[in-house]
């Protein structure tokens, strides 16, 4: 299915479904309904977090993050910028790095992938501070408000190839599950998380195809989410809390600084792992059941499927309470402001 949404988009196709119309509306009403149904919950605006990180690494020629997508790449449901993706991952690069880096995020709440094409613009408007890497994180939206998948997935490709013609690296968060929203029961949240792995299985074909790197984002990061729902999500229970977004830049990062050629671990699939070189569609299916696995592209038709190791948050019940300082990465700081 997710080839051929991926074609459809390649060939002009809209026609292609993922579960049929009337399934997706269902989801969709079951969705909003949730969104509308816990405790009153509003998620505050997302702090800005554009700014230098890593300072203790100096201020010449810093790396250039872009973060584009819908509101969980501009960090809705935190309240501090050090809190958002784009500042946890400019932590996390400048300290694996050496390097400070400065985030550039043009992405906007409640985005659909069309938007896409407005924030590539954006980020790219000035021709003397392009970015070396961008981060996309895109998709639920599509789902919720029944955007065709291969109009969506067209969308993201062409975004990919833009940046990608820039000369920026591309990592892609693809759609998360939104089988894991907890007010959804089954056998809507059965739908809603088959919807979601389709469209990420798509997405991550065609931003491979186009020169990108995907992580799937899957149940927002792992088997937290499902133990700990209410420390994962944030106020409103859609979006992620500071711990969500934590969890979900730590399985991000390791993508991120392999782009830039900064990471210890080498491109080398390593069987023990599960790792291996599988043609992309094949690639793109299996990353989708397993949330943090990244693929990126070997020569094609194939792609090379790696689970790269991360430090994972701390058991919440066997560790002691960290305060802010003692909990953020290596190199953190709150950002300073051009």
């Amino acid at each position: 299915m997710a080839r051929r949404i991926a074609a459809g988009a390649a060939y002009g196709g809209g026609g292609i479904g993922l579960l049929g119309a009337a399934a997706v509306g269902v989801v969709l009403a079951e969705v909003q309904l949730a969104k509308r149904s816990v405790g009153g919950g509003v998620a505050p605006v997302p702090p800005r977090g554009d700014g230098l990180y890593g300072l203790a690494f100096g201020h010449a020629d810093p790396v250039l993050l872009g973060m584009l997508g819908d509101s969980t790449a501009a960090g809705q449901g935190v309240r501090r910028a050090g809190q958002t993706p784009g500042a946890l991952l400019a932590s996390g690069l400048a300290a694996v790095a050496e390097r400070p880096v400065e985030v550039c995020n043009v992405a906007l709440p409640g985005a659909q992938s069309d938007d896409l094409e407005r924030q590539v613009s954006l980020l790219l408007a000035d021709a003397s501070r392009m970015p070396d890497i961008c981060v996309i994180m895109i998709g639920a939206n599509d789902v919720t408000h029944r955007m065709p998948p291969t109009q969506s997935v067209r969308h993201l490709s062409s975004a990919v190839r833009r940046l990608r013609m820039a000369g920026a690296e591309v990592v892609v968060g693809t759609c998360p599950d939104l089988g894991t929203i907890e007010p959804v029961y089954q056998p809507l949240r059965w739908l809603a998380r088959r919807v979601s792995r389709q469209l990420a299985a798509a997405q991550t074909i065609v931003a491979v195809e186009a020169g990108g790197r995907t992580v799937s984002l899957g149940d927002l990061l792992g088997p937290e989410f499902a133990a700990n729902p209410r420390e994962m999500f944030g106020a409103d229970n859609y979006h992620p809390s500071a711990e969500g977004y934590a969890t979900a830049a730590m399985a991000m990062l390791p993508t991120v600084c392999a782009a830039l050629a900064v990471w210890p671990e080498s491109d080398r699939p390593e069987a023990a792992r599960d790792e291996g070189v599988l043609p992309v569609a094949q690639a793109a299916a299996t990353a989708a059941k397993e949330a943090g696995t990244e693929v990126t592209g070997a020569r094609a038709p194939w792609a090379l499927l790696k689970h790269r190791r991360r430090r994972r948050l701390p058991d919440s019940d066997s560790a002691a309470p960290q305060s802010a300082a003692e909990a953020a990465p290596p190199g953190f700081s709150e950002p300073t402001h051009p």
